[in-house]
């Protein structure tokens, strides 16, 4: 896939996405908690030239995990592609953590502020197969590949962290019971058009006190010509 995208690797994140009551981590190893009972959503997307926005799809990858805290419920961590502008009430394409116990692997198309209701949810395109106990960390991969017909192709892959683990070479697969995704042009699939090409990034949506979610080796790639 990556050869065919023909992508650029790696940039830095800035902007975006904020709103009150939650607080972000050291750049280092972004995290968040939430400190009031307040319904919302925070993330970050790349501003650097050429990704604010993407003139096509790309590649978000990347660690993360519901951690422990008030409870196991009321918040979602995710990576974003497609983010149709700077506020967190954009659509964008979404894959992570759904607000599930045990939780589950979705990809969802929406916007960011409600991030991945639950495994169910409205928009929700598919969901995986297995379920996780919070503390879990995953590594997971989100494309959006943009063909010239209008389709976007959206495949969501996963890397074995106990197989692979951080620092050495990630072996991507596709996640038991999502397979790839046409979000095609007549809207069939999806129930509506596709999303244009937009921002990229990671975010985290939460509707009480002391959830929290860890972030950890992302990184966003850009496809820089039509399939």
């Amino acid at each position: 896939m990556e050869s065919r995208m023909h992508l650029t690797v790696h940039v830095r994140f800035g902007g975006g996405l904020r709103v009150p009551h939650l607080r972000m981590g050291s750049p280092g190893l972004p995290y968040f908690n939430s400190t009031s009972a307040v319904e919302g959503a925070v993330g970050l997307f790349a501003n650097q030239a050429d990704f604010a926005p993407m003139a096509l799809g790309g590649s978000v990858s990347g660690v993360l995990q519901r951690g422990p805290g008030g409870g196991p419920l009321g918040f979602s961590p995710f990576f974003f592609l497609s983010c149709q502008g700077t506020s967190v009430n954009d659509n964008a394409y979404m894959l992570g953590l759904s607000d599930d116990d045990p939780h589950r692997i979705a990809l969802r198309k929406g916007p960011i502020v409600t991030g991945i209701p639950d495994s169910e949810g409205p928009g929700v395109l598919l969901s995986s197969g297995e379920s996780y106990l919070q503390g879990t960390y995953l590594h997971l991969r989100l494309d959006a590949i943009y063909n010239e017909n209008g389709d976007v192709v959206l495949q969501a892959l996963v890397n074995d962290l106990d197989a692979h683990p951080l620092g050495t070479e990630s072996n991507w697969q596709s996640i038991p019971g999502m397979p790839t995704f046409i979000d095609d042009v007549t809207g069939i699939n999806a129930g509506s058009s596709p999303l244009a090409p937009g921002r990229a990034g990671f975010a985290f949506a939460v509707k009480d006190v002391t959830r929290r979610a860890y972030f950890d080796h992302i990184q966003i790639m850009r496809q820089v010509e039509w399939l």
